[in-house]
């Protein structure tokens, strides 16, 4: 954990991420002067070269920012992409939607949101931070445990696809914990993004990556890349017990972590969970009525946020997603906060690697409905359902910026930390080492909503027993338990911590 003092120390940043390169490329950009938002976007960009099994320039983003010297709250920038305008619904109709493979593929919104991000203060311009992530591409990088776990578990779709397998098995068997990979074309791509990050959407990238998305068998084309634009609005916000919790709006899944906050405070000050047992999974259930895309389909945000059940029909079934995401925190002592989460959705995304840009592509189609009467229907010039969550907490004496991997489990994950570290004098790192519990279906690999524990989480196994929930007690940390990462302003202090299930950083950094 990195914890500083505010004052005197003026330029300063507290940073955390998943990975400790991340961190290290937001120390260049503080050096170099960079404030908040320079050190998350450098983080951001790097962890797209060290950890492409969980984010990607082919994967999207969700992100809030807040500038506290504007005198108004955080604001949620949004970079989903949308379903291709060509795609072939009635081919999809009346079968759930593919959980891989070219047609989960909707337009890629990270890099649009890097460029929106920038534009809410960035004191760097956002190509010194692509120059630095082209660098680490070109001259590689060795593979984490995070990553060579992602490896060993995808051996099959490694193998299977032709960009995956050059970058990740190019002798031929797949790389190992420490190996070096190398992404010469990323790298490229990177370099040409940094002198105009518009390339990607409206210049020669795009038309690479339209046509290498074709020849895999997309009906992506220029003018669908070119059509993205990330939408940058107020967060959604919630005073509770003093404390004001901000987050994304739909399509996030922000307004669930809102709805089961009651709960979580009720837990933390009693020590009892089973009324946070009982919201999250009650939470699932809303989710999978309520959430879709606001622009092409209603969606019942009260719903959510107060967790009521709409509809006595029963919830669609969802898929497996373990939503391999990175989450970026960052908070300065000039008044700035930034929680920024990119993903490929499930490990390495539809199992395609783009050889022409080097670019890993998601799979966030996979989490629309073929259902037309879902709000998560799929829809020419729609947004898949998300579960990217960040989180930005304000109390007396206190800003935290918050963020997880954990698909989506996220809502309940952040509601078992976030309110001890809403708390100024808590220690964050222990706050994050803590044993966690999620609640989920055939996204934690269960035919039917189970909680799954770490050892340690008795309250909550014994709630969930209770209820006639199942129970999957594992015997130590887990990653579907999520990897928070937080940094903080907190009673004159900059601090941050990372979660120690992942291969995370966590520091205050110098100009």
């Amino acid at each position: 954990m990195g914890s500083e003092r505010v004052e005197g120390a003026a330029g300063r940043v507290a940073v955390a991420a998943p990975h400790a390169a991340a961190v290290e490329a937001a120390e260049e950009a503080v050096r170099g002067g960079g404030n908040a938002i320079d050190a998350a976007l450098a983080a951001a960009a790097a962890l797209t070269v060290v950890y492409p099994h969980q984010c990607s320039l082919g994967g999207d983003l969700i992100a809030l920012v807040h500038d506290e010297r504007s005198g108004d709250g955080p604001v949620a920038v949004l970079s989903a992409g949308t379903v291709p305008a060509g795609l072939d619904l009635e081919a999809l109709a009346g079968a759930p939607m593919p959980r891989r493979g070219i047609e989960t593929v909707t337009v890629p919104g990270a890099v649009a949101g890097w460029r929106a991000i920038a534009a809410l203060g960035a004191a760097r311009p956002l190509g010194e931070a692509l120059r630095a992530a082209a660098r680490t591409a070109a001259k590689g990088a060795p593979v984490s445990p995070g990553l060579a776990r992602a490896i060993e578990a995808q051996r099959e779709a490694v193998l299977a696809d032709p960009g995956l397998r050059e970058v990740f098995a190019p002798e031929g068997e797949p790389l190992g914990e420490g190996d070096v990979f190398v992404q010469p074309a990323l790298a490229a791509t990177l370099e040409e993004l940094a002198e105009d990050p518009a390339s990607f959407y409206t210049g020669a990238v795009a038309a690479r990556l339209a046509a290498g998305l074709a020849g895999l068998g997309g009906a992506h084309t220029a003018a669908d890349l070119a059509a993205h634009e990330a939408e940058t609005v107020p967060a959604l916000g919630r005073e509770l017990g003093g404390v004001h919790w901000w987050v994304a709006p739909p399509p996030s899944q922000g307004a669930l972590l809102l709805g089961v906050l009651p709960a979580a405070l009720e837990a933390a000050a009693s020590g009892r969970e089973a009324g946070l047992v009982e919201a999250s999974l009650r939470g699932m259930d809303v989710r999978d009525r309520e959430l879709g895309d606001p622009r092409t389909a209603p969606v019942d945000v009260r719903a959510m946020t107060d967790l009521r059940v709409s509809s006595t029909e029963p919830a669609p079934p969802s898929g497996r997603a373990l939503g391999d995401t990175v989450a970026v925190t960052a908070v300065d002592g000039a008044g700035l906060s930034v929680t920024l989460i990119q993903s490929v959705f499930q490990t390495f995304g539809a199992g395609l690697l783009e050889r022409s840009t080097g670019i890993v592509l998601h799979n966030r189609g996979a989490s629309f409905s073929t259902d037309p009467a879902s709000p998560a229907r799929i829809a020419h010039g729609s947004r898949p359902p998300h579960t990217l969550c960040p989180l930005i907490v304000q109390a007396p004496g206190l800003t935290a910026a918050v963020g997880c991997q954990g698909g989506r489990a996220q809502p309940w994950i952040l509601a078992q930390a976030a309110p001890d570290l809403a708390e100024p004098s808590a220690n964050p790192a222990a706050v994050l080492a803590r044993p966690r519990w999620v609640v989920g279906a055939k996204d934690l690999g269960h035919d039917v909503p189970t909680l799954v524990g770490e050892p340690g989480t008795a309250g909550a196994v014994n709630a969930a027993s209770a209820l006639g929930v199942p129970v999957d007690r594992r015997d130590g940390p887990q990653d579907e338990a999520g990897h928070v990462q937080v940094a903080r302003r907190a009673a004159g202090r900059l601090d941050a911590a990372t979660d120690p299930r992942a291969d995370g950083a966590a520091a205050v950094l110098h100009p």
